[in-house]
């Protein structure tokens, strides 16, 4: 679509091609941001079961603040895989001619089998967060007390579904799929706000591949533990 001047500057730029990486970019990076923010809160199951469900109580105490929250995290999962398909759309159409093959640039590129699966893995990331949340957010109700406290047994769900082997290998693979997305992704969301140079791009671009391992590794361990009878 043409940029046309009777448009505000913010609708300019999200119908430009620089402004809709850069609001991919700014999404990604908030999402990301939640994304280490629930894997922390994964790993506190580790340490109890009490620790668990206090904390998810406390969450739920924020009443209209979380739904807000909830609202804003909600958007940036639409913006931030709207544009990204609709970036991959236009890059399709500009190339005609298809890659038989899928290999390295090489440097300074940075295309990779993260680079060109983003779509894919954005995908996959977007039909299991519906299964995700219907398993958990939505999923069945059971009651406890701590210190006295009524509050949801999240933990016991938690547990019980993870007792599934079908859900845990699904799950895996999809944490897996979450590392590579984060792989690329991370340095491209940096890339696209224009804040890396030469001399910072390569720093980044191994930094978001320790960062991928960590979140897809941090994400792994509480199935597994789960499964393995270890909790």
């Amino acid at each position: 679509m043409t940029v046309t001047k009777d448009r505000s500057k913010l609708i300019n730029l999200f119908y430009s091609s620089i402004g809709k990486k850069i609001i991919t970019g700014l999404t990604g990076l908030g999402l990301t941001l939640f994304v280490c923010v629930h894997m922390l809160g994964n790993l506190v199951l580790l340490a109890s079961p009490d620790s668990y469900n206090q904390l998810a109580h406390f969450i739920d105490s924020w009443g209209v603040l979380l739904s807000v929250v909830e609202f804003i995290l909600l958007g940036a999962v639409i913006i931030h895989a709207g544009l990204g398909i609709a970036i991959r759309i236009k890059s399709e159409r500009s190339r005609p001619v298809k890659y038989n093959m899928l290999k390295s640039a090489g440097n300074p590129s940075k295309q990779s089998l993260s680079s060109v699966s983003m779509i894919f893995t954005g995908l996959v990331l977007l039909i299991f967060l519906v299964f995700h949340l219907a398993s958990f957010k939505f999923g069945t109700y059971y009651q406890t007390s701590v210190d006295g406290v009524v509050m949801r047994d999240l933990a016991r769900l938690v547990i019980e579904t993870f007792r599934n082997p079908f859900y845990t290998l699904g799950y895996l693979g999809v944490m897996l799929l979450l590392g590579l997305h984060l792989r690329h992704g991370f340095w491209s969301a940096w890339q696209s706000l224009g804040v890396l140079n030469s001399t910072w791009s390569p720093a980044v671009y191994a930094i978001a591949l320790i960062f991928a391992l960590l979140i897809a590794i941090g994400f792994i361990v509480l199935p597994l533990a789960i499964f393995l009878g270890f909790l």
